[in-house]
């Protein structure tokens, strides 16, 4: 077992139409919302700016298996966008399970009072908080990092 990596990390949640992004404290104990970035245009560009701007030492990008743990076609997008991000990082890149997270934030943000129309906007963000908290959590208990990384250029399996 390793000790906790100590700094900031970025989450990931890839949708069709937009890509949820979270990010940690330096001491991993707590993930919070940045933004929601349009899959539209240039959003790889965006997350490089991101984890610039936040001093990201990695990018945890959640892998959405389905209940059997399968791919499903949003598991090839997000395995596709993962790999598009780690070409264009300094960074390490970790593909994570996240399973539910998207029902998870659905949940969280009804429980909140907002409706799924209110939430369309939002929901990605805390999906990214969602899969960012799961992979802090894990780290923190085996202390090894949570999910595969992927070399730049390689293509993820």
């Amino acid at each position: 077992m390793t000790e906790f990596r100590r700094g900031i990390r970025l989450g990931i949640d890839v949708g069709r139409a937009r890509v949820g992004v979270a990010r940690s404290d330096p001491d991993g104990l707590l993930a919070v919302p940045v933004e929601t970035v349009p899959r539209k245009g240039e959003p790889v560009r965006r997350i490089v700016a991101l984890a610039a701007e936040y001093e990201a030492f990695e990018v945890l990008v959640g892998l959405p298996l389905n209940l059997r743990g399968e791919d499903t076609p949003s598991t090839t997008d997000a395995r596709r966008f993962a790999g598009e991000l780690a070409a264009a990082l300094p960074v390490p890149v970790r593909l994570v399970d996240e399973r539910l997270s998207t029902v998870s934030a659905h949940g969280v943000l009804r429980q909140a009072g907002r409706s799924q129309r209110e939430s369309r906007s939002i929901v990605d963000q805390v999906a990214a908080v969602v899969l960012l908290q799961q992979a802090l959590d894990v780290e923190r208990q085996s202390g090894e990092p949570a999910g595969p990384a992927i070399a730049p250029g390689q293509e993820p399996a």
